[in-house]
């Protein structure tokens, strides 16, 4: 049976989910209705460079606000679907469209509805501070919490059992 390590080297592709993944789950109201959340910086500079390197990088969601979408707009290529209800035809979609196999696909999910999604995955993740049945089921607990570097901690694995790490353009945004 392969391990953790083994299995990041055919990884190609990162989903991960937003509340409690990419942020750490707080949600303010404005007064106009929208809901912000804060995200990390050093998750934002790892996907930005995974998808430098030429990895796929999507968030599947079923929150929703104009700022969590606009947090990424920069990003080329990253794909990015919010107010999802069934996270797993969304996913089986994606896969489909992008010829994917379960083995390519890790998956960050914190709570109970990233618990079918996280079954289709080759590499099942969480934060430190997930849900117990997501612990339960997952290849690798984060040491980092949801919204502080989790996604930068499972981004920065993979490349770097790929070689894929700090190479000479790391530098450059």
């Amino acid at each position: 049976m392969e391990n953790y390590r083994q299995k990041l080297s055919k990884i190609t592709t990162f989903i991960f989910d937003f509340d409690g993944v990419l942020s750490d789950a707080t949600i303010y109201v404005l007064p106009d209705g929208d809901m912000i959340r804060g995200t990390n910086a050093k998750d934002g500079y790892a996907i930005q460079y995974a998808l430098k390197k030429g990895f796929r990088v999507a968030i599947i969601s079923g929150g929703f606000s104009e700022t969590m979408r606009l947090r990424y707009r920069t990003f080329p290529k990253m794909d990015i679907y919010l107010k999802v209800p069934d996270k797993v035809a969304k996913l089986t979609e994606y896969m489909e469209e992008n010829h994917l196999t379960q083995d390519e696909i890790m998956i960050m999910g914190d709570d109970i509805p990233d618990y079918k999604i996280m079954q289709m995955a080759g590499i099942k993740c969480c934060p430190a501070d997930a849900a117990t049945e997501i612990k339960e089921i997952a290849d690798y607990i984060s040491f980092q919490p949801g919204g502080h570097g989790c996604v930068r901690d499972v981004i920065e694995q993979t490349m770097k059992a790929q070689g894929k790490w700090f190479d000479a353009d790391a530098c450059i945004w």
